[in-house]
């Protein structure tokens, strides 16, 4: 047995701790969530469909407490009210698409043959989430993976360590059984050991990139389905006729928000070279203008990142790429303590040999490049080993459909940025990941196909 232990970035100090199952109590506790799930699945749709979204209501009258809680656990300033409003959007998208991704294929039904393809729930699905949007992120798995008829066994980051008992107590409250949706606290290891062992039938990872590289050698040999979003270094482009002001505000919001840990942030940009000296400077406006402190405050508008570490990868990189030439634009905040609290930052002068625009950051630094046309631009948003999102602005909706038919990622923003649409596919190509998450394709991917081929009787 482990103790997993929550350390919160305002302070240092022990927020939460949780002892693990060991393999064997786990293993138990899943066996009983595999029995549950065929008279869980029997139930009729709309009863599943109920009780979720009574679930997620039990959840929102949680939110006073819920969100300094968030805030004491992975830094987010209360200013911005928690996760509910996208928690919620995404379980509702999904309650109303259920019927639809759910649904019979009808392939003929003629005087000889019934021919049909019926979706069939995979079993336990196993939710691995992490801790930057903890709700969010759970929920686009657990809903849509409940209402088609799974039972779900909830594992949450040790950062966000309260979250996933938030989550089942409200369920159990609405009346979805325990065995049903499940939360539990396991260490790694016992993690890997409980995939390569078989007891789930489909499994979704959001993390890093060697999370899910472990979790694919878990399941190797399996044939344990798994869906991965494991994160991305995910490009802005700003093109000429961009309207400016609204392109500044977007992109530098999608850099910096949530500290910049967003799985969707914008890590780099690209600015024609008409636009480029104005985009800076109002970008560093921007910034300059943030109040980095405790999150509990409700004037912070940018907190500290969720861990010490975290904060020292970020510094590194733009210690590194200062020293090969570039140039950053924010003098140091007061409030920079060399930990968790650090200065958000806009890098000029970057290029792609530097770690800044090739690694993931996951924190409040951008780097800025001016591009020529649109095929350079392409050709830098390429220029990376991830493929999540894509952000363009222009004021040519023909032009943005064009340039994101060339770019290698999962959703094509124009005029917008970091933004989950539960109507579309949540999906990324590249180390990225695989599988699709949300829409009628979630559904699809979190149960499996079930041909029915029946010859009518003769008199």
């Amino acid at each position: 047995m482990t103790t997993l232990t929550c350390t919160s970035p305002i302070d240092g100090s022990v927020f939460a701790t949780r002892e693990t199952l060991s393999a064997q109590d786990a293993r138990d506790a899943i066996a009983e969530t595999r029995a549950a799930q065929a008279e869980w699945a029997a139930r009729p749709l709309q009863e599943r469909i109920d009780l979720v979204m009574a679930g997620v209501k039990a959840v929102g009258e949680m939110n006073d407490e819920i969100v300094p809680e968030l805030a004491r656990m992975m830094g987010r300033p209360v200013r911005y009210g928690g996760e509910f409003g996208g928690f919620e959007e995404r379980a509702s998208k999904m309650a109303e698409l259920a019927e639809e991704g759910l649904a019979d294929i009808e392939i003929a039904n003629d005087g000889d043959f019934h021919r049909y393809i019926k979706r069939i729930p995979h079993g336990v699905v196993f939710v691995v989430a992490p801790w930057n949007y903890p709700y969010m992120t759970a929920i686009n798995t657990v809903a849509p993976a409940l209402i088609a008829g799974n039972t779900v066994v909830l594992k949450h980051a040790t950062q966000t360590l309260l979250v996933g008992e938030r989550m089942a107590q409200a369920f159990h409250k609405a009346g979805i059984p325990e065995a049903v949706f499940r939360n539990v606290f396991l260490d790694h290891g016992t993690t890997s050991t409980l995939i390569s062992e078989g007891l789930f039938d489909f499994v979704n990872f959001t993390g890093s990139v060697g999370g899910g590289k472990a979790m694919e050698q878990a399941a190797a040999g399996t044939f344990t389905g798994l869906g991965l979003e494991l994160g991305g270094k995910d490009p802005g482009y700003a093109m000429d006729d961009a309207d400016l002001d609204a392109a500044v505000a977007g992109l530098i919001d999608g850099a910096m928000f949530n500290s910049g840990q967003c799985c969707c942030g914008i890590e780099r940009i690209y600015v024609h070279e008409s636009l480029f000296d104005s985009f800076v400077e109002k970008a560093v406006e921007i910034v300059r203008g943030y109040k980095l402190g405790d999150p509990l405050d409700p004037e912070t508008t940018i907190g500290p990142m969720a861990n010490t570490r975290f904060a020292t990868e970020v510094r590194a990189q733009i210690a590194e790429a200062v020293e090969s030439g570039a140039t950053a634009h924010i003098a140091p905040f007061a409030e920079d303590d060399g930990g968790t609290y650090l200065t958000p930052q806009i890098l000029t002068g970057v290029t792609h040999d530097m770690r800044v625009m090739r690694d993931e950051s996951f924190g409040p630094v951008v780097g800025i490049m001016p591009v020529r046309d649109d095929a350079e631009a392409i050709e830098l948003m390429n220029d990376s080993p991830f493929g999540l999102t894509a952000s363009l602005w222009t004021r040519d909706e023909a032009r943005a459909a064009r340039v994101g038919d060339a770019i290698e990622t999962g959703t094509i923003f124009m005029n917008r940025a970091d933004y989950l649409d539960p109507a579309l596919c949540w999906t990324g190509c590249k180390n990225t990941g695989r599988g699709g998450a949300l829409s009628v394709i979630g559904y699809h991917n979190l149960t499996r196909p079930k041909s029915y081929h029946l010859k009518k009787a003769t008199t």
